[in-house]
């Protein structure tokens, strides 16, 4: 039976929310599948992805074959790379610890490079709202100004 890990589309029109999962590649795209690794959530800055790295982990060396966007997926959490030292550890290549260790100052970096990102994104938000607080500000005194010679007539 071949396996494929792909997305499930979930959520409604226009708001696409997706599971992670592993599946016969012959059941249909939403149809029956085998396990739910994790969710994909594409409607947020940074997408938002959970999944469970050591199902996937595991799914991929019995075989499974993810599709493209899935593969992009696994990649981005770190599964593919955790797959590559486990057969690095298989072969005598690495130790467990030196395979864990590895993954693990990997995923410390890659957080950080995220965070980094969503810093950025506040960053930029709380710019643009105090300049359209002072470009508001700007308004609201000029049209004091114009309103205070008319008052002045009367």
């Amino acid at each position: 039976m071949p396996v494929k890990i792909r997305l499930q589309r979930h959520g409604k029109k226009g708001k696409p929310f997706y599971w992670i999962v592993a599946a016969d590649s012959r059941a249909k795209r939403d149809g029956k599948y085998l396990e739910k690794l994790g969710t994909y959530n594409p409607n947020v800055n940074p997408a938002e992805i959970n999944l469970n790295i050591d199902n996937a982990a595991t799914w991929l060396e019995n075989g499974a074959q993810p599709t493209d966007t899935a593969r992009a997926i696994l990649s981005y959490k770190g599964v593919m790379l955790k797959k590559h030292l486990q057969g690095g550890v298989r072969k005598g290549a690495l130790t467990e610890e030196q395979a864990q260790a590895k993954f693990e100052a990997w995923v410390a970096e890659k957080e950080a490079k995220v965070q980094g990102k969503r810093d950025g994104l506040a960053k930029a938000d709380e710019k643009a709202k105090a300049d359209a607080l002072a470009a508001e500000k700007a308004v609201n005194e000029a049209r004091i100004a114009a309103a205070a010679p008319a008052q002045e007539e009367e």
